[in-house]
C-alpha cells in the first residue's frame, strides 16, 4: 500500500508483513533504529519483528524516514466470554527531520490496521510497551488506561496485563506493569523530550539500564463493565 502523508511532503508509505521483509528492508530498519537510539539493542528489534506481523515503512524517494511495527489480533482475554480485538503497538522510529509531523501516528495506524480486524465502532484492547513518558502520552489520557500512578490495579487488570505480556512474549511484573528487561538497555532515545515530574511517576519502577519498559493498556472506545 502507498499513500502520501498529510503535511509531511513527499513521504510515501507501505505496509509489509514482517515475515517477508527483504534483507535490504531489514538493513534499512536497523539503520533507522540506530539513528533513533543510542546503544540500540538489535536483538530487541528482531524479537519485535518476530512477534508482530506488520511493519509500516515511510520513504522519501529512496531514503527511509520512519517505520512502525504492530499487530491487531482477536484472542481470548481473562474474564470475558468472547474473543476480543487486541492491538499490539511495537517500536516506532522516525528520522530526526520528520519528527513532530504526525508520521508516528500515521505509521502506527497503518501497521495496526493492516490485519483488517479492527473496526472504528468495535471495542478493542489497545496495548503498547513504553520506555519513556512521552510515548505513554498517546494513551495516558484515556479514562480506562492502566497503570495510573497511585491507583492500585485490580486482580482482573493484572490478569489482563499478564495475558498481553504473553502475546508480546515478555516477562511482566503485574503489580507495577513493568516489563522486565533482559539485562541490557533497549536503547536511549536520541531526542529532546520535555516531560513533567508527574508524567515520570508511573515509570519509577522502570529500570532503563536493564531494558525495562512500561506496559500501557486501555480500551477504546470504552471499557467493559467492571474494568
Amino acid at each position: 500500500m502507498s499513500t502520501n502523508g498529510s503535511g509531511i511532503g513527499d513521504v510515501n508509505t507501505r505496509v509489509v508483513r514482517t515475515e517477508v521483509l527483504t534483507k535490504d528492508d531489514l538493513d534499512m530498519v536497523h539503520r533507522l533504529f540506530d539513528q533513533s537510539y543510542r546503544q540500540a539493542n538489535h536483538s530487541y528489534l528482531e524479537k519485535s519483528l518476530s512477534k508482530l506481523r506488520y511493519i509500516a515503512i515511510a520513504m522519501v524517494g529512496t531514503t527511509p524516514v520512519g517505520f512502525a511495527v504492530a499487530d491487531t489480533i482477536k484472542t481470548e482475554i481473562p474474564r470475558l466470554t468472547e474473543p476480543q480485538i487486541v492491538t499490539l503497538a511495537g517500536i516506532c522510529c522516525i528520522s530526526p527531520n520528520y519528527r513532530r509531523m504526525g508520521l508516528f501516528r500515521k505509521l502506527e495506524g497503518l501497521a495496526t490496521g493492516a490485519s483488517g480486524i479492527s473496526q472504528p465502532e468495535t471495542r478493542a484492547l489497545v496495548c503498547g510497551r513504553m520506555a519513556h513518558p512521552a510515548s505513554f502520552r498517546i494513551i495516558s489520557q484515556s479514562l480506562a488506561v492502566i497503570p495510573k500512578y497511585g491507583v492500585p490495579l485490580s486482580d482482573w487488570q493484572k490478569e489482563v496485563g499478564l495475558r498481553v505480556a504473553e502475546l508480546y512474549g515478555v516477562n511482566l511484573d503485574p503489580e507495577t506493569m513493568v516489563v522486565i528487561g533482559t539485562g541490557v538497555p533497549i536503547g536511549y532515545p536520541i531526542i529532546e523530550q520535555e516531560v513533567t515530574e508527574e508524567e515520570w511517576l508511573p515509570f519509577r519502577a522502570v529500570n532503563r539500564d536493564r531494558g525495562d519498559s512500561l506496559l500501557g493498556i486501555t480500551w477504546q472506545p470504552d471499557a467493559p463493565e467492571g474494568w
